[in-house]
């Protein structure tokens, strides 16, 4: 979030380059701080960058991004979680736009009907029909997803009863596999009632029981040699691990917030996850201001204080990190607040994925804010005043190293300049031809790479050039800035401190081979260090991948810890590969002699 103090009108082209591409759900506010609209995304920079990127919007559209003077963003491990939650937040906070796209009536169910062969339907107004009725949703287009995809799993009518009474041969909907055509005769009764049951245990929520019984009837239908109703039931197994995420947004069992920190480069970020009779309300992030150096427990007691000293306050607060005068702070606020509050960090289950979800929330956040042009303005402003400069740099160029014991060598080059990270200039260099391990010889082997093609017209010569390394990195730099014949570089080495925490660097001018330690407090030690990391991470993500590449990509069956028992367990809970592919860790831990651990590295094979 880029909020309203931090910025001179919204620009929404700069806010985008800051988001995620992961799943989520996005609030937009006015300048008066009204909410206008919520909505999902499957990719959350994509979707949120249409509002800014494309040419000419809908009028109505236009009028609402005319009016956003910020955003916020709620992470979810899914986009199917992601509609859920999205659901949820429209329904309690009544969004300005959401609303617009709603009729003015009551809210819509699913009507399972009664009778020997049920169909499913849309429902609104009085239930006083026989059957079973499940919601409310929060819109008709909600309750018509759902049918679809309750037809594509469980093959149920929706058709009207005089026109189910008088077919002579299967419909369209029959043809296109949503529904095993009762009206001719198609189906056994016992098989269209199981069908009835599935998808009434799907309603309830209890989609689990569905999928064991679904595995059963697999296994049956493979060992009869029935290969065709057996890929047929492995389909519905694999569509629904999609809807099983439901847990992770709709579990919320008490009233309670989720509060997590994160501190990164001098400031922090509070995300709160709120839950209210077992619905999320969303989420909202803050930044107060830290007093020194500051931690994280004490970041939250600070903050519980101050921000609930007159709100309501719900039962449970969930805390990444406990305050120590926790139990003090919980008795002072219970008394205020007329019932008992207990402050949590040790927890687990539903609200150990909470507390796991307000953590990527906040980091997210966090990663916003520390990339905003304000904040980076004054870094780049310190910058130059720390260095002695004449002018503030517009262009900083940082150079990492990464390999495994001397294994597939990759240099990195990223750029930073006042909007932030460059990404489209980043560059990397596989290292070859060396001796392996010496670092050495990689950065000048990357220096020279780099620079003879600016020198020769294919670049810009940055202002500043950070080498993460200490003296003998630099003088490796500089050798190879003057074999080039490149001259006028401001080369600053980035040495770490002996405890290697952030903030107690050492830097190294090149220039002079003098020294500097700007401190953890210093705004230009805070921007070295997050181009540094950048520098660190793109380096890493370079060399796993060309250390993988050279060792060939890790299979299921290359895993340590899984066997033939355990490969055919995973393999028939999720009914295949592509199944397993679209699961989550918690959805992996529920195989059978499956941990966390082992659920964690089989989700990266996968996903990285």
């Amino acid at each position: 979030m880029i909020p309203p103090e931090d910025r001179a009108g919204f620009d929404g082209k700069v806010y985008v380059s800051t988001l995620s591409g992961a799943p989520g759900v996005y609030r937009m506010f006015d300048a008066a701080g009204d909410l206008l609209y919520v909505g999902k995304a499957g990719n959350l920079r994509k979707r949120v960058g249409s509002y800014f990127l494309k040419p000419r919007l809908e009028p109505r559209i236009a009028s609402m991004v005319s009016q956003i003077a910020r955003i916020e963003v709620t992470l979810t491990r899914t986009e199917a979680e992601a509609l859920l939650l999205e659901s949820q937040l429209i329904k309690s906070l009544k969004p300005r736009y959401n609303i617009l796209l709603r009729d003015d009536k009551s809210y819509p169910y699913i009507h399972l009907t009664a009778g020997e062969w049920p169909r499913l339907a849309f429902h609104r107004g009085a239930r006083n029909e026989g059957g079973r009725y499940f919601g409310p949703y929060p819109s008709a287009a909600a309750v018509r997803e759902s049918i679809g995809l309750l037809q594509k799993l469980f093959r149920l009518r929706n058709c009207e009863d005089s026109y189910f009474r008088n077919r002579s041969r299967p419909c369209l909907q029959h043809q296109i596999g949503r529904c095993t055509a009762p009206c001719v005769g198609l189906v056994e009764a016992a098989d269209y009632q199981d069908s009835v049951r599935h998808a009434t245990l799907f309603l309830e929520g209890r989609s689990k029981l569905v999928q064991d019984e679904l595995v059963a009837t697999m296994e049956r239908a493979s060992a009869a040699l029935a290969f065709e109703r057996a890929a047929a039931v492995r389909d519905r197994i694999t569509a629904l691990q999609r809807i099983q995420a439901r847990h992770y947004v709709q579990g919320a069992s008490a009233d309670m917030d989720v509060i997590a920190c994160a501190i990164r480069n001098g400031i922090a970020c509070i995300s709160v996850l709120f839950f209210r009779n077992g619905v999320s309300l969303g989420s909202r992030d803050f930044f107060p201001r830290l007093g020194g150096d500051a931690e994280p427990p004490a970041v939250i007691a600070s903050f519980i204080v101050q921000y609930y000293l007159e709100r309501p306050l719900p039962e449970e607060l969930i805390v990444s990190h406990l305050p120590e005068e926790a139990e003090l702070i919980a008795e002072a606020l219970g008394g205020q607040a007329g019932h008992a509050v207990e402050i949590k960090a040790r927890v687990r289950a539903e609200r150990a994925r909470f507390l796991e979800l307000a953590l990527k929330n906040a980091q997210a956040a966090l990663d916003a804010r520390l990339a905003s042009r304000q904040t980076l303005a004054t870094r780049f402003e310190a910058l130059r005043d720390l260095l002695g400069l004449e002018e503030t740099p517009r262009r900083i160029e940082c150079f990492d190293i990464s390999h495994t014991m001397g294994e597939a060598t990759v240099a990195s080059c990223v750029v930073f300049g006042p909007e932030g990270a460059e990404k489209s200039q980043y560059r990397r260099f596989n290292i070859t031809g060396i001796t392996p391990g010496d670092d050495y010889a990689a950065m000048g082997q990357a220096l020279l790479r780099r620079y003879r093609r600016i020198r020769d017209g294919e670049g810009v010569l940055p202002d500043v050039l950070l080498i993460d390394g200490g003296k003998g990195q630099v003088r490796q730099a500089l050798d190879v800035l003057a074999e080039l014949g490149v001259e006028g570089l401001n080369v600053v080495g980035v040495a770490k401190g002996e405890a290697r925490r952030a903030g107690e660097e050492t830097l190294i001018l090149g220039d002079t081979g003098r020294t500097l330690w700007p401190g953890p407090e210093s705004p230009a030690s805070h921007l070295i260090q997050a181009v540094r990391d950048e520098a660190h991470r793109f380096a890493i993500t370079g060399h796993r991948g060309r250390r993988e590449k050279a060792r060939e990509a890790s299979t299921l069956e290359e895993i340590a810890g899984i066997g033939a028992k355990r490969r055919a367990a995973l393999l028939k809970h999720f009914g295949g590969r592509t199944g397993l592919a679209a699961a989550g860790v918690e959805e992996i831990m529920q195989v059978k002699g499956i941990h966390r651990d082992l659920a964690e590295r089989i989700y990266a094979v996968f996903h990285g």
